[in-house]
């Protein structure tokens, strides 16, 4: 069986879009013929995003009960037996709840991969394995679910989903990233000026290292 393709998107920090623009293509995809189906998808109370999911075909979430509360998954199986063209699969680097198929849902994806189902997925750069420390000491937040480098890297398609820190800045003032009372204690820590132009800088620097090695690699094939 053919291994369907991953495309990831990489942002530098919640609210640049990533959900949004995966949603905005998955029914580009759709309106082109595409059997697209949304996996899982975390509006976080966003209406923009919540609008764009609107006409795409959703996959029931499972119920899984752990110490007396019922936690929501995405279905893999149900995915599986659906077998769409494209699964369009939010949050990467998300941690399943016990009980779960597998640990991660990165793993998950793997799977889907693996039955030749294409994966449109979203991560954001604090949540890579190898640049964890570095998000740590940049925003003084440690990050507990993190997605192998290698998984990333594997993707057929990286592309960095990019918002200018100040105008990140103004969603979250406007209300579009988080509700009222979480505007303010995020504009002054983790959203901080310094720390988005940091995280910004971390997410081009990680896709250009990417570029680098496979234009050394083509340029290698092809001897030039």
């Amino acid at each position: 069986m053919k291994r369907g393709k991953l495309r990831v998107l990489l942002g530098a920090a919640p609210g640049v879009g990533k959900t949004y623009e995966m949603l905005e293509e998955g029914r580009r995809l759709s309106t082109n013929g595409r059997d697209v189906v949304i996996a899982v998808v975390e509006t976080h109370g966003r209406a923009a995003t919540a609008a764009q999911a609107e006409g795409l075909p959703v996959i029931p979430r499972r119920r899984i009960e752990h110490r007396g509360v019922e936690l929501d998954e995405m279905d893999l199986d149900a995915v599986l037996d659906r077998r769409p063209s494209l699964a369009l699969v939010d949050e990467l680097a998300h941690t399943n709840a016990p009980g779960s198929r597998h640990p991660k849902r990165w793993q998950d994806v793997e799977e889907l991969l693996e039955a030749g189902i294409d994966v449109i997925t979203t991560v954001n750069v604090q949540h890579i394995e190898s640049l964890n420390d570095v998000v740590e000491k940049i925003t003084g937040v440690a990050q507990r679910e993190t997605v192998p480098d290698a998984v990333v890297r594997s993707a057929d398609q990286v592309e960095v989903v990019d918002l200018a820190p100040q105008s990140l800045r103004d969603r979250l003032s406007a209300g579009v990233v988080y509700p009222a009372e979480r505007i303010d204690a995020a504009l002054s820590n983790y959203f901080r000026l310094g720390n988005l132009t940091a995280l910004r800088e971390l997410a081009l620097l990680w896709l250009a290292d990417e570029v680098d090695s496979a234009l050394k690699s083509y340029r290698a094939e092809h001897g030039i």
